[in-house]
């Protein structure tokens, strides 16, 4: 069957065609165009299905291309830090030590292993000092190796140490006046260079001063109060090295002090070595 189409002036108006729509369109399969378009010129033949709905596929297509790229960057970027995470490792892990059985030799810039003395120290007793009272192990031969190095009297500082009778392995501070130019604050215990030892001499001990007290429980005591002397020797700090002799310093019992500690065992205590004198050798050996 053909299509056939009514003469020019007898063509009835569609009711469906509004004036400024133009001519209705023949009938197609899957229904009308949307309305307010101009319908497509007349062909002939079986009508062709419509097409399918592409925007969603290019939608999907574009969402699918999309996170492609997003995947493939992120690789690439993982890639990229890897790559240049290996381009680094050999640089931090770089050493100027020479290879064995090449007879190479390290270049000047090399530097000497951290904690290591200069000049090199293999005293097994030598440390790092934390506290100011830790420079008291160079008077025992423990070298310190935070230390400052000395380089002579000139500028340096010095703290003194001084043991006990009773205990001859402790050591305990001993006061330096504060306008010395040797004088050093304890939190400055790293710029000291010298360390002077007053090591109580053995046999020392004078007659005991009577002296009257009362302890804890206001209950009268009497303590022997000891005089003796101690010989002052100096040591560089660094590498605990004897530097000079500071000659003997008395501990005198001219009189009872108004604070004593004392051993509860023995009833004992024994006098400081002399301040005035600890400070003279300094004087005449840092000065």
């Amino acid at each position: 069957m053909s299509d056939s189409y009514p003469p020019y002036g007898e063509q009835q108006p569609d009711p469906n065609v509004t004036p400024w729509s133009g001519p209705p369109a023949p009938p197609q399969q899957g229904g009308y165009p949307p309305y307010g378009q101009p319908p497509p010129p007349p062909h002939y033949g079986t009508p062709l299905p419509p097409a399918p709905n592409s925007s969603n596929k290019g939608l999907i297509i574009g969402i699918v291309a999309g996170a492609v790229v997003v995947i493939l960057a992120i690789c690439g970027a993982g890639i990229g830090i890897l790559l240049a995470y290996d381009d680094d490792e050999p640089a931090r892990g770089t050493s100027s030590t020479p290879t064995l059985g090449t007879g190479s030799t390290p270049g000047p810039g090399t530097a000497p292993p951290p904690g290591q003395a200069d000049p090199p120290n293999d005293n097994n007793n030598s440390m790092t000092a934390r506290y100011s009272s830790d420079l008291s192990n160079v008077c025992e031969g423990s070298p310190i190796l935070n230390a400052a190095p000395y380089s002579g009297p000139a500028g340096a500082k010095a703290y003194t140490f001084s043991n006990n009778p009773d205990r001859p392995t402790y050591w305990s501070s001993k006061y330096v006046p504060s306008d010395k130019s040797y004088y050093a604050k304890g939190s400055d215990y790293q710029k000291v260079s010298v360390v002077g030892c007053l090591r109580f001499d053995e046999g020392s001990q004078g007659a005991p001063k009577k002296c009257q007290y009362k302890d804890k429980d206001e209950k009268q005591v009497t303590v022997d109060y000891v005089s003796s002397r101690y010989t002052l020797t100096l040591y560089a700090a660094r590498t605990a090295e004897k530097i000079g002799d500071g000659g003997t310093v008395t501990a005198p019992t001219n009189r009872c002090p108004s604070f004593i500690s004392y051993d509860k065992t023995t009833m004992r205590a024994y006098a400081a070595p002399d301040s005035g004198t600890i400070e003279a050798a300094l004087d005449k050996f840092l000065s």
